[in-house]
């Protein structure tokens, strides 16, 4: 890199690596990678190299491990609000993105009714039943059938049946609801709906996967700002 800089082919601006382990606090590569990294710069800016940034922290390094924070962090999950170390705590982080979705149909079934396909879900007694339109197309996971829960009339709902591509249903007892009705899969906490890390736990995976599998078909809306 130095030879090209000195033929004017680059200029030499920074120098970065990425942590294997850092979300887990105490693993040994940690300690190593960032002994290999200070020892790689030293041996660069004594053949040298000029750095203008260094750089090697990712979410869970910035938040955890402050020797390894150089010049500039990389943080990714924790710009979502999530914490990128669930067992340490939240770091004082607030979940900055909403799932939202209007109920389209409303509508009573009796007992026994099959929901969604392969009827995994049978209704027990009378009850109402919503649709909410989204799916795995749009990046709600297919493995949550059954499992996964949401915020609707006031209270938690578990998703009855199959996930489908462009739809799910929720079992509302005998609780109102309407067509257009706001239905909250995931978000702050604050209403009492599901955050994304409950999803995740729930599905045995990270919350990085739940908010970035959400696709580009589902609108975004950015409160306060006009991206």
């Amino acid at each position: 890199a130095l030879k090209a800089e000195a033929a004017g082919r680059v200029r030499v601006a920074g120098v970065m690596s990425h942590f294997a382990c850092a979300d887990e606090p105490g693993h040994p590569s940690v300690a190593a990678q960032f002994g290999a990294f200070t020892g790689m710069v030293e041996f660069a800016e004594k053949a040298g190299a000029r750095f203008e940034v260094r750089h090697l922290s990712n979410s869970a390094a910035t938040l955890t491990a402050p020797e390894a924070r150089f010049d500039l962090v990389r943080p990714g999950i924790a710009v979502y609000g999530l914490t990128p170390v669930p067992a340490l705590g939240t770091f004082g982080l607030r979940p900055a993105m909403t799932l939202v979705a209007d109920a389209a149909l409303v509508k009573r079934v009796p007992a026994g009714s099959g929901v969604s396909y392969g009827h995994t879900y049978h209704t027990e007694r009378d009850t109402t039943l919503a649709l909410v339109p989204a799916g795995y197309g749009d990046g709600i996971p297919r493995h949550g059938s059954n499992l996964l829960q949401v915020l609707a009339g006031g209270r938690r709902r578990t998703i009855a049946g199959r996930v489908c591509m462009d739809q799910f249903v929720i079992d509302l007892g005998d609780d109102p609801l309407s067509p257009g009705d706001e239905v909250v899969l995931f978000g702050p906490g604050d209403r009492g709906e599901p955050t994304a890390q409950e999803w995740a736990d729930a599905l045995g995976t990270i919350s990085y996967e739940i908010v970035t599998r959400i696709g580009s078909r589902v609108p975004r809306a950015y409160p306060g700002g006009a991206l």
